[in-house]
């Protein structure tokens, strides 16, 4: 599921130290407390960033969000989010790729969690009156209560943002909802004087949906950060989302 080309441990949890280390291709893993590898990592120059006709049309089509944003660990955490993120990653990436523990403890214990923050996207109250069903949040089990959407472990820190683990409920009929997630963390984070934020990895050909931002790049294993897209799509391989 994931490109690794070095994994490091680290113990400076201090935001310069980060900061470093996201800029030379690294990120945080969820698989423990300071585990950080490296990859084709992607993000945005949030100098460069405007939105483009595409991501008003996204924000257009899923104006039933909104963004909320929590610190970790989150005290509200219900077993109906990790039931919810369990479900997405299975319909995604197959049985086993992300349990409700791992996502529970991603968001509770600090002791072992390298996030610190959780995007929640809620039910805005200002469609509630539109006739379209699409728009409409699902009133069933899979949601943490009646207007939540979906949501996103994060790392934020005085530079950067990580949008991490993105997931959300599928039963809604709006196939836009998760750019329209990722459309909104980015209008955020350049909001919040965040320098970059960054968008996971580019493993496979299914990876290039998040090159939809001005300012986007991505980090070359030889030549560091580029924006050559054209460079990009020639050493994907066919695959699924990252």
């Amino acid at each position: 599921m994931y490109l690794k080309w070095e994994e490091k441990k680290i113990a400076d949890y201090s935001d310069k130290n980060i900061n470093d280390l996201y800029n030379r291709g690294f990120i945080f893993t969820r698989t423990g407390k300071g585990n950080t590898y490296k990859t084709r990592s992607v993000r945005v120059d949030l100098d460069k960033f405007e939105l483009s006709s595409e991501n008003k049309r996204i924000l257009r089509k899923t104006e039933e969000l909104d963004l909320e944003v929590k610190p970790v660990p989150y005290l509200d955490y219900s077993w109906k989010i990790g039931k919810l993120g369990k479900g997405f990653y299975e319909e995604k990436f197959g049985k086993g790729t992300f349990s409700a523990n791992k996502i529970k403890e991603l968001l509770t214990d600090e002791e072992k969690s390298n996030f610190n923050k959780l995007f929640i996207y809620c039910h805005s109250e200002r469609s509630e009156e539109s006739t379209d069903p699409s728009s409409q949040a699902p009133q069933d089990d899979n949601d943490a209560n009646s207007k939540s959407i979906g949501y996103c472990v994060c790392y934020e820190n005085n530079n950067i943002l990580h949008y991490s683990y993105p997931f959300y409920n599928q039963n809604i009929n709006n196939p836009n909802i998760g750019m329209g997630m990722m459309t909104r963390a980015v209008e955020w984070a350049k909001a919040n004087g965040k320098k970059y934020i960054y968008l996971g990895s580019a493993s496979s050909s299914k990876s290039l949906y998040k090159f939809q931002f001005k300012g986007i790049e991505w980090f070359d294993k030889d030549q560091g950060w580029t924006d050559d897209i054209k460079k990009l799509k020639a050493c994907l391989p066919i695959g699924r989302k990252s």
